[in-house]
């Protein structure tokens, strides 16, 4: 067995017994397969063909040893050693220990001893390492020693979950750098000194606002407070790598320490916090109230921090996202966050992607993360096109709890990150009691993306100390676990015993540490009490707003231009196939700027994004079906009929300056609206816009919108441009198909946070974006939702001629035509917005020879901010006014009338009654019965240009 074989070019010389019954069975599966066996074994197949059968020196002795039966007895052997490995490298996670203070029963894992094969230990040792291991280390001979390290390294602090990774390569490589433990993953002296410090500050920073801020909450670390060594580690090695980002998100569990010590947020600021309110005149202490301007702040555990690390030349910006309560709906921001931070927008065409450039980080709860949707979601952004980031480490912060809730009542697997196991993530456990095996699996997770560009997942396992917050007394409803971790020894003090047995330490280093480290503390609080440091957030908005008004943004495209323009964005290469349908569609939109001609709301959009484009702001738009249009109005990337090629022709328009990308998004709302959110305030200036497939469904992502879309400013000075586009309108389509719950974003706005829309032509879309886009770069930036339509994407009315495009600009109300040519007559006004305006329009041409001189109707195109003076010149203009009817087709409860009403009778001539028009209340946003439908539309039309109905008419479908 031990032979040394010569160089020859016959290689089955040096294989004999087991081992060449393991080449038979490798070459066997050669043949089936040749992807199935190692890259080394091709080569020999490839080069030299079949093994053979037998060898000369295995044939039977004259002693009657040896023979087939002894070779067919030793590859049997070989079989069930392989086995064992695999089953080590599989299942050892099971028998590792992970568990910091033994809350669970260690399981039976029997499968991991060699007599569960049917070998010995004897047998074991008498075959070569190589046999059962290839890349087994030279201080490792036989196959018992083999089997002896595979379990060390399997079954030790850190457990290894890699069989899910399909990706050949990829497998053995992450098996390869758990096996060799290489050298960057060993800490020098100097390192494991420096992190028992950092472990120190992590333990007495907790310690310090424990005895100073009694009662107060502050979500503590304690129990796992490796989490903050290996956040730096992550952030140290991707800076070495080169990216000049590193964005990180986070629940409230452990991220006051993670802003002081990651981000270097000063203690006096945090201090604080906890101690008063900075700038307390204008900002007012949580659950108070205070003169704010505007910004009401959030608490002290929800807060962002940037901070910039690096050496030699290369800076590295770290950034901690702001986070809600919500928990981990931080998640697809930060992953738009790192998106953005990759693109190179500035040439036409896609944004240029550099993965390098930038990396996330995302600490996860052990309940939240198998718990909340939008996790999955968020995951599985991971290779997608649109989304990709290049790879997020995924950190579980396990403490085994939820608020009190244990893991068995939590979820249904095994792990808490069972969940990342589908989207082939490898997942690594780790004690966080063993510093040094928490510090090797940051490595091996950096490494790892910056190889293969894909996510990883670190479990940190360890404990809760106190309850969910400091006021919480856990032991309630655990008193076991807490029972054991009241006896149980901190990370710090753990750790300061291994290094003072293997003498780094005194025997009082520990203690001398913490009492230096905690008289820092006090240094800075009595600094912070004096008045010296600790001014949080200067207020951010006293003097930053853009007084320029928004009516003075120019957004008429002049008329040569717009004709060049669209001419080449119907131009193709000679060889695309456009499929013949669309290209007729497409065709019909050379003249739309001709005179007597008319644009309709595809085409609007089209000029719109493309006379953005030669301004030089870039664009990214995303949604369900964004590519094509739920509606089929857009087809901004075309398909070859024949061979299924794509093409963009605003990707090949000549006035292009900036990128534009555009993405059909996964079939999700709240991680694909965090996304861009995230996108948008890391790029604002950038143009983003998410839409949704129908407008009901971003109730999806109410979570985004209700915390972070539309508080964001207020709440932490976040400054955001998204446009949300949410196809609105009742066709009896049903209750999903039908409203796009305009009545929530009213309620959602406040302080000029937001502008809430319903536009009725393709010129007003076209002025609208056009608005939007010279709104990026401004201090006074707010997201726009568009109630967009469906059925007057095509409805011949919302069309508007080539003037409505090169001249004015955006109206926040529409007059409409024909009517109210002498205001002394009028008695009746209707407001309105939508496609009811239309469908008012198109009743009154039908009866146009009747008398509507006392009636006139005033769309309100801008719901918020409402247009106070606008609507207030337009009904002082009628003197014989009697009645305003505000007409709507949502039922109501629902839609604009209960933000409207005040606002309409904020304006109104005194004396002068305002009546609602519209379906009655309704628990369900419409009927899913067309002829019921078709009843309740044509009875509100009536209504409201009815001269003679009573009062008691009109108010019978509202009340």
């Amino acid at each position: 067995m031990t032979e040394q074989f010569s160089n020859t070019h016959e290689p089955w010389e040096k294989y004999y017994g087991p081992n060449l019954g393991y080449v038979q069975e490798q070459y066997e599966r050669y043949q089936e397969d040749p992807a199935s066996v190692e890259p080394s074994y091709r080569e020999l197949f490839e080069r030299f063909g079949a093994p053979p059968q037998h060898r000369a020196s295995d044939a039977p002795t004259a002693t009657g040893t040896g023979g087939p039966a002894t070779h067919s007895q030793s590859l049997k052997k070989a079989v069930a050693a392989s086995k064992l490995v695999w089953n080590i490298r599989t299942y050892g996670h099971l028998a590792a220990d992970i568990d910091p203070i033994g809350l669970d029963e260690k399981p039976k894992v029997s499968f991991l001893e060699p007599e569960e094969v049917g070998l010995t230990e004897q047998d074991l040792e008498a075959m070569p390492a190589s046999l059962i291991w290839e890349n087994a280390p030279a201080d490792v001979s036989t196959g018992l020693d083999a089997i002896r390290r595979l379990r060390e390294v399997y079954t030790g602090t850190t457990a290894y979950e890699f069989s899910h990774v399909h990706a050949e390569q990829e497998r053995e490589w992450l098996n390869q750098h758990a096996e060799n433990q290489p050298a960057a993953a060993k800490l020098s002296p100097e390192e494991r000194k420096e992190l028992l410090e950092r472990l120190v500050q992590v333990e007495q920073f907790e310690e310090f606002l424990h005895r100073t801020f009694v009662g107060q909450k502050r979500f503590s670390i304690e129990g796992i407070d490796m989490l903050v060594p290996v956040m730096d580690e992550l952030a140290r090695g991707f800076s070495n790598a080169g990216a000049e980002h590193v964005l990180m998100g986070m629940a409230h569990r452990g991220r006051l320490n993670v802003l002081a010590h990651v981000l270097g947020k000063p203690y006096g600021r945090i201090f604080s916090e906890f101690h008063h309110a900075p700038n307390k005149d204008l900002i007012p202490s949580e659950g108070s109230m205070g003169i704010n301007f505007g910004w009401t702040g959030d608490v002290k555990y929800h807060l962002g921090e940037k901070r910039e690390i690096g050496d030699d030349g290369r800076t590295t910006r770290l950034t901690l996202a702001n986070n809600p309560s919500h928990l981990e709906y931080v998640d697809p921001v930060v992953e738009g966050f790192a998106r953005a931070a990759q693109e190179d927008r500035s040439e036409p065409g896609y944004p240029k992607q550099n993965t390098n450039k930038a990396a996330s980080i995302l600490v996860h709860g052990d309940a939240a993360f198998p718990g909340e949707g939008v996790v999955a979601e968020t995951l599985n952004f991971n290779q997608l096109p649109g989304y990709q980031n290049g790879g997020t480490v995924h950190i579980i912060a396990n403490n085994r709890l939820g608020f009190t809730t244990e893991s068995g009542d939590s979820r249904s697997t095994h792990y808490a990150s069972d969940l990342a196991k589908g989207y082939e993530i490898p997942v690594v456990h780790v004690n966080a009691d063993d510093p040094e095996a928490c510090i090797a699996a940051a490595r091996l997770a950096c490494e790892y993306r910056m190889t293969f560009k894909k996510d990883f997942l670190i479990d940190l396992i360890g404990y809760r100390r106190y309850g969910h917050n400091e006021t919480d007394d856990p032991e309630t409803t655990q008193p076991l676990i807490y029972k054991k971790v009241r006896a149980h020894d901190t990370a710090a003090t753990i750790f300061s015993k291994k290094l003072h047995k293997s003498g780094l330490i005194g025997e009082n280093g520990l203690e001398e540490l913490r009492a230096k480290i905690t008289g820092i503390f006090k240094e800075e609080y009595e600094q912070m009490k004096n008045g010296k440091q600790g001014e949080s957030h200067p207020f951010p908005f006293a003097s930053t707003i853009d007084e320029t008004p928004l009516e003075s943004v120019r957004t008429s495209v002049e008329l040569g231009k717009l004709r060049s323009i669209n001419e080449n964005l119907l131009k193709r290469p000679d060889t695309f196939n456009v499929y013949p349908k669309l290209e007729r569609i497409l065709q019909r939109r050379l003249n739309g700027l001709d005179e007597g001609e008319k644009v309709d709301w595809g085409q609007a959009e089209t000029l719109a994004f493309a006379t953005i484009l030669s301004d030089g702001t870039p664009i990214r738009i995303s949604g369900q079906d964004a590519e094509r249009a739920t509606f089929a109005h857009r087809n901004l990337v075309l398909h070859d009929a024949q061979t299924g090629a794509t093409y963009c022709p605003l990707h090949a328009l000549p006035e292009a300056k900036a990128s534009f990308a555009i993405h059909n998004s996964p079939l999700s709302e709240a991680s694909v609206i965090g996304f861009e959110y995230g996108y948008n305030v890391f790029s604002p200036q950038t143009m983003v816009i998410w839409e949704a497939q129908y407008g009901d469904f971003a109730n999806a992502g109410q979570v985004l919108l209700d915390q972070f879309v539309m508080p964001g400013r207020s709440k932490w000075a976040q400054k955001s441009s998204l446009i949300m586009l949410l196809p609105h309108g009742y066709e009896g389509q049903g209750p999903e198909h039908s409203s796009a719950r305009l009545e929530r974003y009213l309620q959602l706005a406040g302080e000029n946070n937001c502008t809430v829309v319903s536009v009725t032509s393709a010129a007003q879309y076209f002025h609208l974006l056009r608005r939007q886009a010279a709104m990026t770069t401004r201090e006074d930036a707010k997201p726009l939702v568009v109630m967009s339509p469906k059925s007057l994407i095509r409805n011949p009315r919302v069309a508007s001629p080539a003037s409505d495009f090169t001249d004015g600009s955006f109206k926040a109300t529409i007059e409409q035509n024909g009517l109210g040519d002498s205001p002394e007559r009028v008695t009746r006004v209707l407001l309105t917005g939508g496609k009811i305006s239309v469908e008012l329009e198109d009743a009154i041409e039908k009866e146009a020879d009747a008398d509507w001189s006392w009636l006139h109707i005033l769309r309100v195109e801008q719901l918020y901010p409402f247009p106070a003076r606008e609507v207030s010149e337009f009904l002082a203009k009628f003197p014989n006014l009697e009645e305003i009817y505000w007409v709507q087709e949502e039922p109501h409860n629902m839609g604009a009338w209960r933000y409207i009403d005040p606002n309409i009778r904020a304006v109104a001539p005194k004396g002068i009654e305002v009546t609602y028009t519209g379906r009655p209340e309704r628990s369900s946003p419409a009927s899913g019965y067309q002829h019921i439908h078709a009843f309740e539309q044509q009875k509100i039309i009536q209504t409201a240009l009815g001269q003679n109905s009573s009062k008691k008419n009109q108010m019978s479908l509202g009340r």
